[in-house]
């Protein structure tokens, strides 16, 4: 006698398992697949995972290395920077103590011509001595008589015919020039030789 499935009529029917294979969920990692369980769909072998990897970290590494070069350089610049600052820093205020001491070297020409050596000696000292201040900075004065002509120095007021010197020459100086360090702070004002 055939025992009949409550659930069904036919005959040799066994109940269906609840929990088979079909029913389970599937785990997509358990199972690679034709994907490898990559939710993009691209395969990718240990292999080429790797170099991905290695390129990966290569391109982090040179933008590293850019950004450290880049930083030098920016430190290397505020350096240079906060030097120049300090360099020319007195640059405007050795300008104003220029137009001082070329009033001081008027008065002392002054005296000179009314001979009164006592007064003209000390004032000297003290032209002498702001010069020696100015001078401790950088501040010098520009070479220019009998020197070449030379317009970054030199700003010339006039032209003088001289059969002494080769045209070009400084051959007088009617106004002093400074510099500070290598830049001028103002040109010397010059007569310069012509042919006659």
């Amino acid at each position: 006698m055939t025992k009949l499935n409550p659930q069904s009529d036919h005959p040799n029917q066994t109940a269906p398992n609840s929990e088979s294979a079909s029913d389970q969920p599937r785990d997509a990692a358990a199972e690679p697949g034709p994907n490898g369980g990559q939710a993009n769909g691209a395969s990718l072998l240990p292999s080429e995972e790797i170099d991905l990897l290695q390129k990966e970290r290569d391109e982090l590494k040179n933008q590293v290395l850019r950004i450290q070069a880049d930083f030098a350089n920016y430190q290397k610049r505020a350096r240079q920077q906060a030097e120049e600052v300090r360099t020319y820093a007195i640059g405007s205020l050795a300008q104003e103590v220029l137009g001082s001491i070329d009033n001081l070297e008027r008065a002392i020409e002054a005296l000179r011509a009314s001979a009164n050596e006592g007064i003209t000696s000390g004032l000297d000292m003290v032209q002498k001595q702001l010069l020696g201040i100015l001078a401790k900075y950088g501040v010098e004065p520009i070479a220019a008589l009998e020197q070449p002509f030379d317009p970054n120095f030199h700003e010339a007021i006039m032209q003088q015919p001289s059969d002494q010197h080769p045209e070009g020459t400084v051959v007088a100086e009617l106004g002093k020039g400074y510099k500070i360090h290598d830049r001028v702070l103002r040109p010397s004002k010059v007569a310069v030789s012509v042919k006659p």
